[in-house]
């Protein structure tokens, strides 16, 4: 019959409005206390129609939720090179970026004046980033790594939103926090990486040991 659909609509519409105030009144101030019960009040199961009381609330973003990127740098605990960056300077993120927001200075050393595999400047405009996440896919080095924090707005669009070096480093157990699945993948792959560099290191000199 015409205008049924529009009625079921309403009537969902209407359901969904009194469980909100029937689940509010049953759970009290509970529903509104501690993150996991927000999060089960946005989760699937949820009953009602629930807002966001941003910014007080937040919904958590997924694991591979991308915005601007940022530089792993080892943590200030690293028992070798403590704050040390991961980041060669290679030029790879910078040439894959689409559209062409990255800027790195290679390092150097000040005595010979050849190049070091640290970067002496790395820029990068915000407001040019498109977020695809180009740069962090094809780092070799696992170096760049696409935040989780979109609170970056300000007034100011000029030197602002050039972020350096400082701004764009965190510490790889920020990686590790905010993307702990992905993490600890990558580092199995690394640790996989680097058992069969020194098995074959290891095959290379037993062979020389032969020949000699």
């Amino acid at each position: 019959m015409y205008g049924l659909g529009i009625l079921r609509g309403l009537g969902i519409t209407l359901r969904h409005f009194v469980e909100t105030y029937v689940e509010d009144i049953r759970a009290g101030l509970k529903h509104y206390g501690a993150d996991e019960v927000f999060s089960m009040r946005q989760g699937a199961q949820a009953k009602g129609l629930f807002t966001v009381e941003y910014p007080e609330e937040k919904i958590a973003v997924p694991e591979r939720f991308r915005y601007i990127p940022f530089l792993v740098v080892n943590d200030e605990d690293h028992p070798d090179a403590p704050g040390e960056p991961w980041c060669t300077s290679c030029g790879i993120c910078a040439k894959v970026c689409p559209p062409q927001c990255i800027w790195i200075v290679r390092g150097s050393d000040p005595e010979t004046g050849r190049p070091v595999p640290q970067p002496e400047a790395f820029t990068i405009d915000i407001d040019i980033c498109m977020n695809c996440g180009y740069c962090a896919e094809y780092c070799p080095f696992d170096a760049i790594k696409m935040d989780h924090d979109y609170e970056i707005a300000s007034y100011d669009r000029t030197t602002a939103h050039l972020y350096n070096f400082d701004k764009l480093a965190r510490p790889l157990s920020y990686w590790q926090r905010i993307a702990p699945t992905r993490a600890e993948a990558e580092r199995l792959e690394r640790e996989a990486k680097e058992a069969a560099k020194a098995a074959r290191a290891k095959g290379k000199q037993q062979g020389l040991d032969i020949v000699r």
